[in-house]
Formats: structure tokens, sequence, C-alpha cells
């Protein structure tokens, strides 16, 4: 899947990020090959919901995963060192937060 900015609007795959050194906001377009919805859920069901969906991910292949529960900040860059994973990127926006993991 790949994201595009299409009339001023976010497509699949593209989130606005923003640089902490400057505070420039500019647009992130990532390719993923699956997509985990855990908005709502609390920790641990993110976490949880993440492993089960990379497991038929082949390695280097990438899971976007939303979530707005808070603790996803602490518990997804903990979960991807502890397992092997790489996270690509994280953002918020709205209060949604975004990971991209690569399957390691």
């Amino acid at each position: 899947m790949r994201g595009r900015l299409s009339r001023g609007r976010l497509a699949t795959g593209s989130h606005i990020c923003v640089d902490l050194c400057n505070s420039a906001p500019y647009l992130l377009v990532m390719d993923y090959d699956a997509d985990l919805d855990a908005i709502g859920l609390l920790c641990p069901l993110p976490v949880l919901k993440a492993r089960k969906r990379l497991e038929p991910l082949d390695p280097g292949q990438v899971l976007r995963m939303q979530a707005d529960d808070p603790a996803a900040l602490v518990d997804v860059p903990h979960f991807c060192a502890e397992a092997g994973h790489e996270l690509l990127s994280q953002a918020e926006d709205g209060g949604v937060l975004t990971f991209y993991l690569r399957k390691g």
C-alpha cells in the first residue's frame, strides 16, 4: 500500500510528522504490508495484537499500527526491541498514535 497526498487530504499510508528540532511539519509517505487498528484497546492489547499480526508477515515486511492508548508510546518501542523488530516511525495526530514496525 502506498499513501499519496490527494486534494489536500492524507491517503492510506501517509501521516504528518513534526520535526522536534524545528517544529516543522512534514508529510511522511511510507509503504506498508499490513495494517492494525488498535484504537480503543488498552495495554497490553495493542502489543499483543501487533505480535499476532506480525506472525504471518515475512521478515522485512512492514506493519502499520494505530492506537490511542498513551501507554503504547512506551510499550511498542519496548516490544520491538525485545522481539527483534525495527520501529521505523512513530507519530501522533489528534490523539491517534501511528507506528510503523518492520518485522525482524
